[in-house]
């Protein structure tokens, strides 16, 4: 246990290196409060270009204090250091593996799995909640959304769902994955989410706090963050997302995205093209069903299978078909 190991008392904020190799480490705070209760573990950078979440849980790490708090935050704001100090788009430098599908990860594998290991070692073990903090890659745009899981028990999944719901972003969307730091911790019993918040490889003082006033939304829910004069309550105007499609490129090509994040969307509506360098269209994309886009890809040449556009139904428009 990660208190104990490096001797974290109780009204105690310590910064930690955990080791991974002899040369890589992760910078992880801990804050135990001075009052017992539940453990929130924050993670963010798994990707090398998303920042937000990375600012927002750096920033955090240095304004939450002990006395504040009753029971326990710990802050891992750079899960892939080496892809975040590269910039590197979705994938750890070192072996071309995409962290967030290196889950269950290896004592002895390659870097990837090294850190998925050590965190699901470390980390893991301490949280009552986990909440791992996204953006859209260098190359995608996105309307702010969470992930809640679909497949771990019924009693993980309920209590997902319910901090789902006291966050400020538009969209919660039920996901199946496994194998993702997040998801993963939920095959382990673990109540836990993915938020997603900015994209291309930028971040705003404005996407910030609304991640920070999230995050803070978590603390109260979980009964962290006592706080008299407000609670975290359910996010009524937060759609559910049920039925979702990500679709990938079939061909490598140029990309003629033709939406936005957030946009509505109908039935046949044509989402984009795939052309390739004679102009000669490989793939159009359209709508399989009325909705709104969660998320695309802004670049304008992509490779066979990356994602290319992801769009889903929210509960609304189930309730206008009825």
């Amino acid at each position: 246990m990660i208190f104990e190991k490096y001797e974290i008392k109780q009204g105690e904020k310590k910064r930690i290196s955990v080791p991974v190799t002899e040369t890589v480490s992760l910078d992880v705070t801990c804050i135990r409060g001075c009052s017992g209760g539940k453990t929130l573990v924050l993670t963010a950078g798994v990707h090398g270009c998303e920042y937000v979440g990375a600012e927002t849980l750096k920033r955090l790490a240095e304004a939450l204090k002990p006395e504040e708090l009753s029971g326990n935050v710990i802050l891992l704001p750079v899960a892939n250091p080496s892809g975040f100090f590269a910039g590197t788009k979705r994938t750890v430098p070192e072996d071309g593996v995409n962290l967030n599908r290196a889950f269950p990860g290896k004592k002895e594998g390659t870097l990837s799995a090294r850190t998925a290991w050590v965190i699901e070692q470390e980390l893991y073990p301490e949280a009552d909640f986990l909440a791992d903090l996204h953006s859209g890659d260098g190359d995608e745009a996105l309307h702010p959304l969470v992930f809640f899981p679909a497949a771990g028990t019924d009693e993980v999944n309920q209590k997902s769902l319910a901090a789902a719901k006291v966050l400020s972003v538009p969209y919660r969307v039920r996901s199946a994955s496994r194998n993702g730091l997040y998801s993963w911790a939920v095959q382990k019993g673990i109540p836990a989410v993915l938020m997603e918040r900015g994209g291309r490889g930028l971040w705003s003082e404005e996407e910030v706090r609304d991640y920070e006033r999230d995050v803070r939304a978590l603390m109260r829910f979980l009964k962290i963050l006592p706080d008299a004069n407000k609670e975290s309550e359910e996010n009524k105007d937060q759609a559910e997302i049920n039925r979702a499609v990500y679709e990938e490129a079939r061909h490598t090509g140029f990309w003629y995205p033709n939406v936005k994040p957030g946009e509505g969307i109908r039935k046949g509506q044509v989402l984009g093209k795939l052309e390739n360098s004679a102009g000669e269209i490989l793939q159009e994309v359209r709508a399989e069903f009325d909705g709104a886009v969660l998320y695309y890809s802004v670049a304008l040449g992509v490779k066979k299978g990356e994602l290319l556009a992801a769009y889903g139904q929210p509960s609304c428009f189930f309730a206008e078909q009825d």
